[in-house]
This record gives structure tokens, C-alpha cells and sequence, in this order.
């Protein structure tokens, strides 16, 4: 006759616990692994015009993309990254594996390099409360105003990189959510071909200088001003024109000039 603990009187409480352990970490670090694999895999060659390219996925595999439901766009969720096409734009400046790519046009209106965007939902970003158009000029935000005590760059000049002349700041444009100034309305005048149009300018980037009446951006020259990328609607800007402006005027600290683009020493 079998005694009634002849389990635990060849395998104990402890050891159960310690194999229980390794089981559990040994699932952690296969889910850790596969997490670790939603950026950069499955690896791309870069001579991915070659017969017999293989794609390196490794032990596991990279998991299923994952869809995030946004709290203003429930039935649209955030969809699995889209990469952009950069064909004609950029071509790696030597011939070996992992060269840097160099631009192949005009990096500012391309968006490469520094000066590269997300491919942001082209839809606006909404106030958590209201539903609004979280960025919006001035003349449709109600309820907001200038602060008496702060400069109103509206009517300054706005002035390039170069010393020249691009335009007159025209608006304000406003985050409704965290109550100060994103962007700057801009009339310029023609330029190199360029139509006089309206342009959108981040605030970062300005200096403004209330006892000159001036607005100054270093980041770009007056024509590279005029030439900013544009919105759809004159009285929103959605996520991916928002990233879109905010890349190009950072990407000409590096390619406004082409001496800005050499070593420093």
C-alpha cells in the first residue's frame, strides 16, 4: 500500500518552487526577447536588390504589430508604422554595409536626415475635454488672449539666417491645452520663384526681439523661410503637418547652408 505522501517524500515543496521559477523566467525572457524585436527587425539588407536576400528574423520571431486605441479616434486606432519611400532622395555615400546615406536634393523640402518627420496621423490633435483642435490660430480660439505683459510679435518682421527680410509675423497660433504660443503665422513675400503664401514657424526656434520689432530665425534663410512646407486648413494643422514644419526648420541648423553642413574643426 501506497503511503499518502509519497509525492513530497521524493519531491519537496522547495524544488517544485525552484523549477516553477526557472519555467517562469525562462517565459520571461522568450516574451522580453520577442518585445525587444518591434524596432529593427526583421532585418533589411541594404543590397535588397540581390537574388537570395535572406531576412533575418532570429529565435523568436518579432511579435504581431500592436494596435493602440487613441482616446479621440477609437475606431481608427494607431495602425502599424508606415515607412517612407526614400528612392531618389538618399543613396548611401560608399559602397559597403552600414554606410551613412547622404541627400540627394534638397534634404530641408525632402525631410531626411535631421531634418526627417514621422508619419504622424494626418488628422489634428484634440483637446482632452472639448474635442477641439488642440493648435489653432489666435482668431478662433476663444477665450485666449496675450498676455499685456508679454510681447505680441504680431506685425514684427521676420528675419532669416542671412540678415534678409522674409515676411511679417500675421497670427499667433495657440495649444489650447497647455496655454502658450506653438507657432508663428507668417506673411512672406515671394521669393526665387515662390508665391506669396502664409507659412507656419515653431516658436522654439525664433528669437523674438520686442524692442526691435524683429523675429529672427536662425535656422533658416528667407527663401528656405518662404518655402516652408504647408496646411490643408488655414485654421488647424494636423499631427503630421505639425512634425512635418517642426523637421524642416530643425533640419536647417544643418542643411540651411552648406558650410553649416562641414566639421566644425
Amino acid at each position: 500500500m501506497q503511503p499518502s505522501g509519497f509525492l513530497t517524500s521524493t519531491f519537496d515543496v522547495a524544488e517544485l518552487a525552484l523549477y516553477a521559477f526557472f519555467l517562469f523566467f525562462a517565459g520571461l525572457i522568450y516574451y522580453l526577447r520577442r518585445e525587444d524585436k518591434r524596432e529593427g527587425y526583421p532585418l533589411v539588407s541594404e543590397r535588397s536588390d540581390r537574388a537570395g536576400r535572406v531576412t533575418v528574423r532570429g529565435f523568436p520571431n518579432p511579435p504581431p504589430p500592436k494596435v493602440f486605441i487613441k482616446h479621440h479616434h477609437e475606431d481608427e486606432g494607431i495602425p502599424p508604422r508606415r515607412e517612407r519611400d526614400l528612392t531618389g532622395i538618399v543613396a548611401p555615400a560608399e559602397n559597403w554595409p552600414g554606410a551613412p546615406f547622404v541627400p540627394l536634393g534638397d534634404p530641408m523640402q525632402d525631410g531626411v536626415g535631421s531634418a526627417s518627420y514621422a508619419q504622424r496621423a494626418d488628422v489634428p490633435d484634440l483637446t482632452f475635454d472639448d474635442q477641439l483642435p488642440k493648435i489653432v490660430p489666435l482668431r478662433v480660439a476663444n477665450g485666449y488672449y496675450l498676455a499685456p505683459e508679454d510681447p505680441d510679435p504680431r506685425g514684427m518682421e521676420v528675419v532669416g539666417a542671412d540678415g534678409i527680410v522674409a515676411g511679417t509675423v500675421h497670427e499667433v497660433w495657440v495649444d489650447r491645452s497647455e496655454t502658450f504660443i506653438r507657432l508663428l503665422e507668417v506673411d512672406v513675400a515671394p521669393f526665387l520663384g515662390v508665391p506669396q503664401r502664409r507659412v507656419l514657424v515653431p516658436t522654439q526656434l525664433v528669437r523674438i526681439d520686442p524692442k526691435r520689432r524683429r523675429v529672427t530665425v536662425k535656422s533658416a534663410l528667407a527663401h528656405q523661410i518662404a518655402a516652408a512646407p504647408g496646411i490643408k486648413n488655414p485654421d488647424e494643422i494636423t499631427l503630421l503637418e505639425e512634425d512635418r514644419i517642426a523637421g524642416y526648420f530643425a533640419g536647417g541648423h544643418l542643411y540651411a547652408t552648406p558650410k553649416r553642413l562641414g566639421p566644425v574643426l
